[in-house]
C-alpha cells in the first residue's frame, strides 16, 4: 500500500496530501480508509505541499487620531459618488509580491481607481484615490471613503489627499468583513 501511495505522490509532483491520495486510491478501485492513508503517509514521511502563507496587509497605526465609521456596515448607496470603499490586496508574483489598492464606488460596484506597486507605502493608496478622483471628473467633494484602519489609510499624506478633494474618511474596525459584504453583493 505504501508503494502505491508513494507512486501517486510522485505522479503529482509531491503536491498531494492524504485527502487527495485517498481520493486517487479510491478512483483506482482500492478500498482504503482515509485515516489509514493519513497514518501510512505520516509514518513514512510522505508529505504534500502546503499552501503559501498569507501576507498581512493591514497594519494598524495605534497613534492615528480616531475617525468615525460613517458607513456603519450599510454598503448601499442611492447615487454614484456618495460612498466609496477601498482596500489593499496582494498578488503573488513568483518569489515576490505585488500590492493592489482599489477604490470601489459602492453604488455602481465598479472600480473607479486602482494602483499597483511592489510596496505597501502610503502612495499606493493615494495614487488609487487620485485615479478615482480623475475618473469621476475631479469634483468628488462630499464622497465618503471607507477603509480599514491600516497605516496607509491613517497616514497624514492620505488624510491630506482626502481633504484636498473634499473626501470624508470613514474607517471600520480591523478584521471587519465589510469587504466580504461588498464582495457578496457583487454575485
Amino acid at each position: 500500500m505504501v508503494a502505491e501511495i508513494r507512486a501517486i505522490h510522485f505522479e503529482h509532483r509531491s503536491a498531494y496530501g492524504a485527502p487527495r491520495v485517498h481520493a486517487e486510491l479510491r478512483s483506482r478501485g482500492c478500498a482504503i480508509n482515509r485515516k489509514r492513508v493519513t497514518r501510512l503517509m505520516r509514518s513514512h514521511g510522505i508529505v504534500g505541499r502546503h499552501l503559501r502563507r498569507s501576507r498581512r496587509t493591514t497594519t494598524p497605526d495605534t497613534a492615528a487620531p480616531p475617525v468615525p465609521d460613517l458607513v456603519r456596515r450599510d454598503f448601499t448607496a442611492t447615487t454614484v459618488d456618495t460612498k466609496w470603499c477601498g482596500d489593499i490586496t496582494y498578488i503573488p508574483m513568483g518569489s515576490s509580491w505585488m500590492y493592489l489598492a482599489t477604490v470601489i464606488d459602492i453604488y455602481s460596484r465598479r472600480v473607479v481607481g486602482w494602483s499597483i506597486a511592489d510596496h505597501m507605502r502610503t502612495d499606493l493608496v493615494t495614487d488609487a484615490i487620485e485615479m478615482a478622483v480623475h475618473t469621476r471628473g475631479g469634483d468628488v467633494s462630499g464622497v465618503i471613503f471607507h477603509s480599514d484602519r491600516g497605516s496607509q489609510y491613517t497616514a497624514a499624506t492620505f488624510v491630506d489627499v482626502c481633504h484636498r478633494h473634499g473626501i470624508r474618511p470613514s474607517r471600520g474596525r480591523i478584521g471587519s468583513s465589510y469587504d466580504n459584504a461588498l464582495a457578496e453583493s457583487f454575485f
